[in-house]
């Protein structure tokens, strides 16, 4: 141990006597503190504009796409090394020192572990470096996540000494530096480049996966450390130090050719199966080092997931070659696949994954092959198969996919089935820019294979809006738009209508909707709906201006009625029939992501809306939901058209201009049990139209979600909402920006600069 720490030390000397070592420390810290300084200049900047920030700690430090510091030093860092590691043994075969460190009392080992001493301390100095930029961070933001930070370090630390071996052993292969640097500098590339190579055979797409380098220092950036990566780099750094080891030794001792070779596979086929065992389920520890716990599933998941028990889940992904998802989990695709199941697998190590690659009839709108009309899809099968260099015998035909499960009500679109125990699920894709199914969406899936599912039935017979429809006034989107991530059927309920003229309704659902009746109920109709009230049942009631006269009978008996006339709002873009109302403290208590909306003042947007009033002596306990705002809008009672230029304010016309309530809550205990309403003067809030609007800040597809939830008792949707981070406050000012660009650009790196030439110098004298 001393002769190894010895030749370290004298070997840190060697580098430091270089001016290579300055140079590079120089060169890391300008580097950092352009990426530092630019990102604090933008926040300042954005702060200066009232803008709000959160999580600030991951987007400085690790930001996505290489826009945060630690993630964006990353491409930079197999640039530093290979300058210091080309000479550690280069430089001792050139000069012919090695013959005296073999001649000396010093193994072989204590030569090699020595120099990757001194470069792990080398490369500590470069962690100091950015260490002084994580300090910078815990003055100008308080409650930094300081786990995270550590986390990034550590990553970057491993992949800098992973770096070293890999020079090291370059090194030793060679008398010239130059040839050693670029040999390094190709093996940083295979290593890049192996987790790509061979993707499409399964044993081998997982063996390569493993040993590739790109993503394992990126995930402890992000604040997960995990006993796979840690292994990984302790892999690598006990292959390339055992075969530099190898090499030495082969120069001094004469073997025979096999035993060497023996030597040399035995070195890196264990590390290969060490790599490989480390990275299945199972054998993976984990440590989430954020503060908020982001990269570990939510509470609320993990009971889930424990609740399932011991008994296994089976996850068949069905994937249509014809259909534009084809792309996203193709077989070069599936470690990737896997890798968004890790987090799930992390609970739950016996899920077990299929993949069925067939071909069928593209039924939705995804199809892009409209060039291919008037061929088969057999023509159009073989002729793809043919360019992209694949097997068509990998591909089950329509004939043979059909009879084990028919895909055609899923529109032919890649799909997962779940199934546990004797029950199963879908788990869907949607058409949003996330594409792949969230949390919550997963957490649905896994639960309704375990509970009886909530159910809302949507009241048919009046002229209500359709379930089954996509027009921009009707439900589809909401309650069973397969590709729609919000739709009911997405988060955990079964949706049906129930015609009150006809039968009973059902009271073993969780709410009734009446959304905008045409006509007025019939007896029969009012007598079934005020049964199903009587008996404790949950109801949603939208109306419309205009429609009073058919739904105030039916609101009347509780406490609710919509008003005469329809609510304006002032607005130099859109139309005064658009009304876009606050949530209250009420509304704000239906979920997690409602109280950050109410926090953050986001609106709801209720098109052609009638303000409610109510009765406070009701057998209801009636709170607001929405409320309008009192300073741009008013309810207006006499007739005014869209297309003018201004709709005027007139008290003398009956307007009156308050904060109107738009959507009520209603509470009381029937049975032992909460009854819980929901009345609302907007029925648009619900439809297809305005789900898909993006013109204005709203987040309708939530609060309805949120709504529904509340009839479920929180059942569903799966509340996987994180608590915010409190890192959300920056401490700088333009003068503070110009500070730290003074002192990262100029007064550090000049400090480094003369503190080596100084050393240089005087090294020179000597």
């Amino acid at each position: 141990m001393k002769k190894t720490l010895r030749i370290a030390r004298i070997e840190l000397s060697t580098l430091f006597f270089s001016p290579i070592a300055w140079f590079l420390l120089i060169v890391l810290m300008v580097q950092v503190a352009l990426s530092y300084t630019t990102m604090m200049e933008w926040m300042e900047e954005s702060k200066q504009l009232n803008g709000s920030f959160g999580a600030l700690t991951a987007t400085i430090f690790a930001g996505s796409f290489g826009s945060g510091v630690f993630s964006g030093i990353l491409s930079k860092l197999y640039l530093y090394i290979p300058l210091i590691t080309m000479g550690l043994m280069s430089r001792e075969i050139s000069s012919g020192t090695i013959k005296l460190l073999y001649s000396s009392p010093i193994k072989v080992r204590e030569i090699i572990y020595g120099k990757f001493v001194a470069m792990m301390v080398y490369n500590l100095l470069l962690i100091g470096v950015l260490l002084l930029f994580v300090i910078a961070g815990i003055i100008t933001v308080p409650h930094l996540d300081y786990g995270l930070t550590l986390s990034g370090l550590l990553g970057i630390y491993l992949l800098l000494c992973a770096y070293s071996a890999i020079g090291l052993f370059m090194s030793c292969l060679t008398a010239y530096q130059v040839v050693a640097a670029i040999s390094t500098f190709v093996i940083f590339a295979f290593l890049s480049y192996i987790g790509t190579m061979w993707q499409e055979i399964d044993f081998v797409r997982d063996l390569t996966y493993s040993l590739a380098m790109t993503g394992r220092a990126e995930k402890m950036i992000g604040g997960l450390i995990t006993t796979k990566d840690l292994a990984y780099f302790g892999v690598i750094i006990y292959i390339f130090l055992g075969l530099s080891i190898l090499k030495l030794r082969s120069t001094r001792e004469s073997r025979p050719i096999l035993i060497r070779i023996g030597q040399y596979t035995f070195v890196v086929v264990s590390a290969i199966m060490i790599g490989y065992l480390t990275s299945r389920p199972g054998f993976i520890g984990y440590c989430d080092a954020t503060a908020t716990k982001s990269n570990t599933l939510s509470e609320n998941t993990q009971q889930i997931i424990k609740g399932m028990g011991y008994d296994p889940i089976e996850v068949t992904t069905y994937i249509n070659f014809l259909d534009r998802t084809y792309g996203y989990d193709q077989p070069s695709q599936r470690n990737a696949d896997m890798d968004r199941w890790e987090a799930y697998v992390r609970f739950k190590s016996n899920i077990k994954f299929k993949y069925v690659y067939y071909y069928d009839s593209v039924l939705s709108e995804s199809n892009f092959y409209k060039w291919t009309k008037g061929k088969t899809n057999k023509e159009i099968v073989e002729m793809r198969t043919k360019a992209y260099k694949m097997d068509i015998h990998t591909l089950m035909t329509p004939e043979e996919i059909r009879p084990l499960i028919d895909l055609r009500p899923e529109d032919n679109r890649l799909v997962m089935k779940l199934k546990y125990k004797d029950r199963s699920t879908f788990l869907r894709v949607f058409n949003d820019m996330e594409f792949w199914p969230g949390e919550t969406e997963v957490d649905a899936a896994f639960k309704r294979m375990t509970v009886k599912l909530p159910k809302i039935a949507f009241l048919d017979g009046g002229f209500e809006r359709s379930i089954y429809k996509a027009g921009d006034r009707d439900y589809k989107t909401l309650t069973n738009q397969k590709s729609f991530r919000y739709a009911l059927i997405n988060q955990g309920f079964d949706v049906d209508t129930v015609n009150a003229e006809n039968r009973d309704i059902p009271t073993d659902i969780a709410a009734l909707v009446i959304g905008d009746p045409k006509t007025n109920f019939s007896p029969q109709a009012l007598a079934r709906i005020q049964q199903y009230i009587d008996g404790g049942g949950n109801l949603l009631i939208a109306g419309e201006p205009g429609k009073q006269s058919v739904l105030n009978p039916l609101l009347k008996g509780l406490g609710v009625q919509l008003m005469d006339g329809a609510i304006v709002q002032r607005s130099r873009d859109y139309s005064p029939n658009l009304v876009l109302p606050y949530l209250t403290s009420t509304g704000a208590g239906l979920s997690k992501r409602m109280d950050f909306d109410f926090q953050d003042s986001v609106r709801m947007s209720m098109p052609s809306v009638a303000g409610l009033t109510y009765d406070s002596s009701a057998p209801y306990s009636i709170r607001p939901l929405l409320v309008t705002d009192e300073k741009v809008s008013w309810n207006k009672k006499g007739a005014f058209a869209l297309d003018s230029a201004e709709v005027a304010y007139s008290p003398a016309e009956g307007d009156e201009k308050r904060a109107i309530p738009t959507a009520l809550a209603l509470t009381r205990k029937v049975g032992g049990r909460e009854q819980r309403i929901v009345v609302m003067g907007d029925a648009d809030i619900l439809s297809n139209s305005e789900l898909g609007r993006n013109n204005v800040r709203n987040d309708n597809f939530h609060f309805n979600t949120a709504l529904f939830g509340w009839f479920a008792n929180g059942e569903f949707p799966i509340e996987t909402t994180r608590p915010r981070s409190k890192d959300n406050h920056l401490i700088l000012n333009a003068l503070g920006v110009n500070i730290l660009k003074a002192l990262f650009l100029w007064i550090l790196p000049g400090l480094i600069l003369i503190g080596g030439a100084i050393f240089l110098i005087r090294r020179k004298r000597k």
